[in-house]
């Protein structure tokens, strides 16, 4: 009996050491499967509105330093309505978007078109500018410093079409009623690195602007719908252009 015990004592051992690796396994399965969906929308937050307000009023800033023959009428004329239109949302506006409110969206995409029109148009008139008139080293300064405000404001008033496009505006979001999201950031794809409740700031939007400036295409964050791919595409434009024909040339002349 004593021979059969130990004669049967190894499959005892090597049945337990065979169970080991499926037990080993089914730990790493449990410890790799797929997290949980990232609920959507994320609950809402408050979200101060300054941050906006200061890119525009930087951007109107900027616009006000272009030479007069560069924008449109007068160099006062569009600075100075977008200043009241500005003056206008601070007056109305609250402290932090908690909720939805239409018309002052509406009011400020229309702020936002109007410098980007306004920025679009020096673009051209300084392109213009370049291919028509011949130019000196003062000139050629001058158009750096020119082309340098133009990239600026390009930069800083995409940021603001970025917040107020993403999700059905900063109003949407802030009241936890997101719309569909129109951008991919890389903290909505891993909750190990943001928690499940992370949802865009302002300091994002301008970040995504100014690495499309920069890299005149998308780098961590992927534009989702067709309106931010076309926003995004216009942007790269003119950056595009500014960079590429106008500094460049300007270099040149300096050369």
């Amino acid at each position: 009996m004593s021979a059969c015990a130990r004669k049967s004592a190894p499959r005892g051992g090597a049945h337990t050491a065979a169970a080991d690796p499926t037990r080993t396994l089914w730990r790493v399965a449990q410890e790799t499967s797929p997290q949980p969906g990232r609920p959507y929308p994320p609950p809402g937050a408050s979200e101060p509105f300054w941050p906006a307000q200061a890119t525009v009023l930087a951007a109107i800033v900027l616009q006000v330093s272009l030479p007069e023959r560069l924008t449109v009428g007068p160099s006062w004329l569009i600075p100075a309505l977008e200043g009241a239109l500005l003056a206008g949302l601070v007056i109305v506006t609250p402290n932090q978007v908690e909720e939805e409110h239409p018309r002052r969206r509406h009011v400020a995409l229309g702020l936002t078109a109007i410098v980007t029109a306004a920025n679009i148009y020096s673009l051209g008139a300084l392109t213009h500018y370049l291919l028509h008139a011949k130019l000196g080293s003062n000139g050629g300064r001058e158009l750096i410093v020119a082309g340098t405000l133009i990239w600026l404001t390009n930069f800083l008033i995409f940021a603001l079409w970025y917040w107020e496009m993403d999700r059905g505006g900063p109003g949407k979001r802030a009241a936890g009623r997101d719309k569909p999201p129109d951008f991919l950031f890389p903290q909505m794809s891993d909750d190990r690195i943001e928690p499940k409740e992370w949802r865009p700031k302002f300091i994002d939007y301008l970040y995504v602007s100014l690495t499309n400036a920069t890299a005149f295409s998308p780098t961590d964050t992927m534009p989702l719908s067709p309106a931010a791919k076309s926003t995004m595409g216009v942007q790269s434009l003119v950056s595009l252009v500014t960079i590429g024909l106008i500094v460049s040339r300007a270099v040149n002349i300096l050369a």
